[in-house]
């Protein structure tokens, strides 16, 4: 059912974030999972708050707009500065306070005016990749363009997070019962990516697939900086290394170093919305922070996405 990989991939992205958190202190598979065992909540960071933020913006508009989009933004790190944050969208969110000026042109003087081409709009964007998923490819980019430029002006920044959300959109046309083939599912993001240093990570994920390389090869080839180009596509490695099993794909995403929460958020938020809300372990859906809300508004999302045909 569609509207359970909605919720899937919101609830995906969260435990992802809030499990790869952990995996900075407890880096070996069955210490992490003896961890998540013992806690009572799985708390996530900035990933799965601005997700948050993204879904009410997009439930209030109904659509994608940059002051709205930009207002709830701000209002979630106003509200919760301390869920980890790194220093470029409270940068934007300052000098929008202060100087009066748009979310897009604040962006745009971040690194000395040439943007950001970080991993913080690709990490929030599921909500976009779901409500605008059957969107054609131009059109898609565009609604995706617009969530990424509140906060990232590199052209970077931006393909990295629309071909994040492209990768959360073709997974609701899939089922789960009769697999995928990986070079088809890169094949279309290669497609709507416009940078070439994304196309060659992307065709990087290829090679290490057809080899069947593992994770540690991965990540030298790849790379596992914050840096969008290099952790996005890892994040798609995770999932396609592993597409039927949602524990597998989190945990190769955030036991093999990087921005480990960002990583699990991205490649969890696929995940999700492959396989489902039901093939999520449930004691994981237990306890992750704010469960009856995230849930709340992917049911939301999906009663007024505008996208009634499948991918």
């Amino acid at each position: 059912m569609e509207r359970d990989r909605f919720i899937g991939s919101m609830i995906g992205c969260a435990i992802g974030d809030a499990i790869g958190e952990m995996a900075f202190l407890y880096r070996k598979r069955e210490i992490l999972v003896s961890k998540i065992g013992e806690t009572d909540l799985l708390r996530y960071t900035d990933d799965t708050a601005m997700a948050i933020g993204i879904a009410k913006a997009l439930i209030e508009k109904g659509d994608i707009d940059q002051k709205s989009l930009g207002d709830f933004l701000s209002e979630e790190f106003y509200k919760e500065p301390w869920r980890g944050y790194g220093p470029g969208p409270p940068t934007v969110f300052e000098m929008v306070r202060k100087k009066g000026i748009s979310y897009v042109d604040a962006a745009k003087m971040l690194y000395s005016g040439e943007g950001s081409f970080g991993n913080g709009a690709a990490m929030r964007i599921a909500p976009v990749g779901l409500f605008f998923h059957s969107l054609p490819r131009e059109e898609f980019y565009k609604k995706a363009e617009i969530s990424a430029s509140v906060t990232h002006a590199h052209p970077v920044g931006i393909d990295g997070a629309v071909v994040q959300a492209r990768a959360i959109a073709i997974c609701l046309g899939l089922d789960p019962d009769r697999g995928f083939s990986y070079k088809d599912f890169l094949d279309e993001l290669i497609a709507i990516s416009k940078t070439d240093i994304i196309r060659e990570k992307l065709l990087t994920v290829r090679e290490l697939l057809d080899r069947g390389k593992g994770p540690k090869d991965a990540i030298r080839m790849i790379g596992k900086s914050v840096a969008v180009h290099e952790s996005m596509p890892f994040s798609i490695y995770s999932f396609l290394r592993h597409p039927d099993s949602f524990e597998d794909c989190l945990f190769c995403a955030v036991l093999n170093g990087g921005d480990r929460d960002t990583l699990g958020a991205m490649a969890c938020s696929i995940s999700g919305a492959y396989l489902g809300y039901e093939r999520i372990p449930p004691d994981w859906i237990e306890k992750i922070e704010n469960r009856d809300l995230i849930e709340e508004l992917s049911k939301r999302l999906y009663e007024i996405h505008p996208c009634n045909s499948r991918f």
